[in-house]
């Protein structure tokens, strides 16, 4: 039964079983959703690079924060169709697409709705991440045929003002909200690693499973070092089975929600990764790069997945969308 209504006490109890009866719940409920051995494949590009006016502590791309990353201009159509037939080819199923910015001007809507349509016309889902929406930007996407909108909320409401100061929880939450209403689909997660309690990492996941709907894919990323930003000074690794714990609970949280494994890969092992595909992951991202951050090879990930028995899972069907 999927349920919106758990309580910090019900994820804290599941969080602390041993590490077997975990396991094992979390793969039941794996198993009762989605096929254990096929993954789903996803590929990023950064559409438009830095200058965003968001002071996020952790973001690379913050004009408050002097990290080496140029600011650049929206890329122009034909660019991010070429980028798109790029993934395609290494095995994406999904495109998505990630500007630094606070929220689109309408002047770019024109161009954001056609790069939508284009990469829909390769075959491929597609996901933008642009930050806040306005209802009517919401509509003009879902109208071009958009299928996902990315919108993490990054850690927990109680640790969230450490992260960022120039927008709220709410603000972040108000946007899944528009997304979730205007019928485009949610994509929404959070960063494990930036100095918040383990509290926090279970609060991050109650407030996503007690949505009116969960999201339909709840990327889990690992913090990867950035110099220049304030999450660097403290920043912590992430115990292997500290992740595990977390993905697990994810998936028993919210059973029929794709849990990906996005940043942060390139510093697993390949036993980690089947670890963290055991306790419910069944997504990742392909391709060398995540907007600003590197990301296992197109070759290692057909590896480790052939060595596992585990295949790409099929396409699902789309919808026709008709022209503006």
């Amino acid at each position: 039964m999927i349920r919106t209504d758990w309580t910090m006490a019900e994820a804290r109890a599941i969080h602390a079983l041993p590490f077997a009866d975990l396991m094992h719940r979390a793969q039941s409920l794996h198993r009762a959703h989605f096929d254990p051995n096929a993954i789903e494949t996803a590929s990023l590009l950064s559409i438009k690079t830095g200058g965003c006016p968001e002071d996020c502590g952790y973001c690379s791309q913050s004009a408050h924060h002097d990290t080496g990353v140029k600011a650049t201009k929206l890329m122009g159509t034909d660019e991010v169709l070429a980028a798109a037939r790029r993934a395609k080819a290494s095995g994406a199923q999904r495109f998505c697409m990630g500007a630094a910015w606070r929220s689109p001007k309408d002047r770019d809507m024109d161009r954001l709705c056609d790069m939508v349509r284009g990469v829909s016309e390769l075959g491929l889902e597609t996901c933008m991440t642009l930050g806040m929406l306005s209802p009517e930007q919401v509509a003009r996407l879902k109208a071009a045929g958009l299928d996902f909108y990315n919108h993490n909320i990054d850690t927990s409401p109680e640790y969230y003002a450490q992260i960022a100061s120039t927008r709220t929880m709410e603000d972040r939450l108000d946007t899944v909200e528009q997304v979730r209403k205007g019928g485009i689909k949610v994509c929404c997660g959070g960063i494990l690693g930036m100095g918040e309690a383990e509290e926090d990492r279970i609060a991050l996941l109650v407030t996503l499973a007690t949505l009116p709907s969960h999201p339909d894919s709840v990327p889990v990323n690992l913090w990867n070092e950035i110099e220049g930003v304030p999450v660097q000074a403290r920043a912590q690794a992430v115990d292997p089975f500290a992740l595990l714990r977390i993905v697990a609970l994810a998936r028993i949280l919210m059973p029929a929600s794709v849990v990906r494994l996005s940043a942060g890969r390139t510093g697993m092992s390949d036993e980690l990764q089947a670890l963290c595909f055991l306790a419910g992951a069944n997504s990742i991202f392909v391709g060398d790069q995540l907007l600003t951050t590197g990301n296992p090879a197109a070759w290692k990930d057909q590896e480790l997945l052939a060595r596992l028995g585990m295949h790409i899972a099929p396409a699902r069907a789309r919808p026709r969308v008709a022209a503006e």
